[in-house]
């Protein structure tokens, strides 16, 4: 069991060390050496986990959804539900350093799919997995049913609306406090949009 655990250990330290590189050079610095050296840990040690490079970026990506997944999972249930569906969203979007590093590193991997096809997958994965977790907020903000059209067409246009979002996000500086504010406020009114109108739908007509 000890060593199973060390072994997870590790490669999540070498994943977290393919990021930093990301971050400090780009996906073209991206190799054995370079994050054997980011790593701390000689060339054999990381070969041993991850025998090329393609398998250590695959591992890297996917450690990425699954921690970046977790975390708007952990999200405090709170009984509005327009409260609790707003402070999911603010997860998904580059707010904290952790989350905008993490934005930064996935479009990175994102420009080395044409050359790593494994990537694809794993990308087209997340996407369908965030396109349920908005079919899912959109089911709480409104009561409707997943097959239902108008829920599926919200849960597109939020999902299509913090995608923007994200990427303007990016642009912004950093330090500033209120350079979100603006974006936060875009969700919050996307959210009670769609509130508002499933409540106006529920209404018995005149």
């Amino acid at each position: 069991m000890a060593q199973t655990f060390d072994r997870q250990a590790r490669k999540e330290q070498l994943a977290e060390a393919v990021w930093q590189v990301i971050l400090d050079k780009g996906v073209g610095a991206v190799s054995i050496r370079t994050v054997a050296d980011q790593a701390g840990v000689v060339v054999g040690s990381l070969r041993y986990v991850f025998p090329t490079r393609t398998e250590l970026l695959n591992f890297s990506a996917e450690l990425m959804v699954a921690r970046a997944t977790e975390r708007a999972l952990a999200t405090p249930w709170d009984d509005d539900p327009q409260e609790y569906a707003f402070q999911v969203i603010a997860q998904f979007l580059p707010l904290e350093p952790e989350s905008r590093a993490e934005l930064e590193v996935n479009l990175a991997l994102v420009g080395e799919s044409a050359a790593q096809p494994a990537l694809i997958d794993i990308r087209n994965h997340a996407h369908e997995q965030l396109r349920a977790a908005f079919v899912r907020l959109v089911q709480l903000l409104t009561g409707s049913a997943e097959g239902d059209g108008e829920t599926l067409a919200s849960a597109r246009r939020l999902h299509a609306l913090v995608d923007g979002l994200a990427l303007h996000l990016l642009h912004t500086d950093p330090t500033d406090a209120q350079g979100a504010e603006w974006a936060l406020v875009l969700v919050r009114q996307e959210i009670a949009r769609i509130s508002a109108e499933a409540e106006r739908a529920a209404r018995p007509a005149p």
